[in-house]
Order: structure tokens, then sequence, then C-alpha cells
């Protein structure tokens, strides 16, 4: 009987180990979206700002802190991004939002669900801004755009 305890207790902390619910587990969850967070970052920090010949990691538009994931469920993850333009009134804030958008959908590894905003108070009409950049029609419709297109395009090209 006391084997049969000790087995069913060895199988159920594996079990809360593997699912991330014990306390290794658990510990190991903040590291693995620290890490996710890291990639994103990579990813968006050398994306070119539309009007000026530098990143928007350079301008620090964005920064390791701006970006955060959180597990939805197993595999999946919800990405945020929160952007600070360079100046309150800056008029390309919706295509830099777009270029993020763009770049994360094309070279995210792992499943997501994406949400990218403006930094509270660093933007004149920043809640405007917010809702074009997570509508999925809009989005569409300005990657329609040729012209468009071909600024995000020229934005978010890898670097030789």
């Amino acid at each position: 009987m006391e084997q049969v305890s000790g087995l069913l207790s060895w199988a159920l902390s594996r079990v809360l180990w593997l699912s991330g619910r014990s306390e290794r587990g658990a510990a190991r969850q903040p590291r693995i979206m620290e890490e996710k967070a890291l990639e994103v970052y990579d990813l968006i920090r050398t994306i070119r700002d539309p009007e000026k010949p530098n990143t928007l990691e350079e301008l620090e538009v964005v920064t390791e802190s701006c970006v955060e994931v959180k597990e939805i469920h197993e595999e999946d993850y919800l990405v945020i991004i929160r952007f600070t333009p360079t100046v309150p009134h800056c008029s390309l804030a919706t295509l830099i939002g777009l270029c993020l958008r763009v770049k994360l959908q094309r070279c995210l590894p792992f499943k997501h669900k994406l949400e990218i905003y403006i930094s509270e108070g660093t933007h004149s009409t920043e809640e405007d801004i917010n809702k074009q950049i997570n509508d999925k029609e809009r989005v569409a419709a300005a990657m329609e755009n040729p012209n468009l297109r071909e600024i995000v395009e020229q934005c978010v090209v890898e670097p030789d």
C-alpha cells in the first residue's frame, strides 16, 4: 500500500511539474514568457522609422519593457506591444503600429494573438490609433493600398 501511495504521489508531482503547476513549473513560466518577449523584441527593434533613417529601437519607440507575453493556452500566447511615438502628435504612429503588426504576423514562430497599443498618455489621438491598428479589416484594407504596402515593406525589411 505504501508503494502505491508513493507511486501515486510521484506521478501526481510529475503531472503537475509537466503542466507548469508545481513550484518548479511555476518558476519556469515567467522565464519562458521573458524569453518569448525577448524573441518578439528582437524582431521589432530593427523595424525602420518611416521618416528617419533610424530603427524603432534607436529612437526608443520600442524597448524591451514595451513587450509583454502571456500564455493563453498551451503553446498559444497573447503578445502585447506598447510603443511610444517620438512626439505626441506623430502623424506616422498608425503606420508604425501597422509595421509592428505586419512584421510580427510574418515572423513570429509561435501561435499568438497580437495586441498593439500606443503607450498611455504619449499621443494626442491614442484611442483612435489603438482602434485602427487592432482592427483586422482596417489593417487588411491598409495593406491593399500599394503605396502604403511599399512603405511598410521598406520599414520591415531585415537589415543586412
